[in-house]
């Protein structure tokens, strides 16, 4: 599980009586886009011919462009983690990142999603030995990715719920 319980209202849009700002879920849509699309490969190469994680990742972008509706981005996010579902360790976890980035134009909350699922990505093709600190890393280059307007509120998210997002922010 690695959304809360009880929803936090700065996930949820101000039109829903949250305090999220539309340009904010956008950047928040965007920067999972740009966490699963680092890990993307993983699944490509186990599966080059599937292509829905890929096009989950378009369609979240293409909803934070304005280009096309929640309903079109959460669907394409379901597609990517239907490929997931038959597959083990590196490339399941990179599907789940982009389908997790795809629906955060439903739940602005999954943007953790789709960083967890590409960092457990990166550990799980990173040999045992290696396996934490190549997770630090990835965890830190996703930190740098981050837009400075929506900086503080993922920090205090990964702080938040790290717990339930099996600890990887621990960078």
């Amino acid at each position: 599980m690695i959304l809360p319980k009880e929803r936090d209202p700065r996930f949820v849009t101000i039109r829903r009586g949250g305090t999220l700002t539309d340009s904010d879920h956008q950047l928040l849509a965007l920067w999972a886009a740009t966490c699963a699309e680092h890990v993307l490969g993983l699944f490509e190469s186990a599966q080059p011919e599937d292509m829905r994680p890929r096009q989950a990742i378009a369609q979240a972008r293409a909803w934070a462009r304005g280009e096309i509706t929640m309903t079109q981005a959460r669907t394409a996010g379901g597609w990517a983690m239907a490929a997931a579902r038959e597959l083990r360790g590196a490339a399941r976890y990179a599907a789940y990142a982009a389908g997790q980035a795809a629906v955060v134009a439903h739940v602005a909350a999954h943007e953790l999603g789709a960083a967890a699922y590409a960092i457990k990505a990166v550990r799980a093709a990173t040999p045992a030995g290696e396996r934490e600190r190549a997770g630090r890393l990835e965890c830190r280059w996703q930190r740098d990715q981050l837009p400075e307007a929506i900086r503080a509120l993922v920090l205090d998210d990964q702080r938040l719920r790290n717990d339930i997002c099996w600890s990887v922010f621990d960078c």
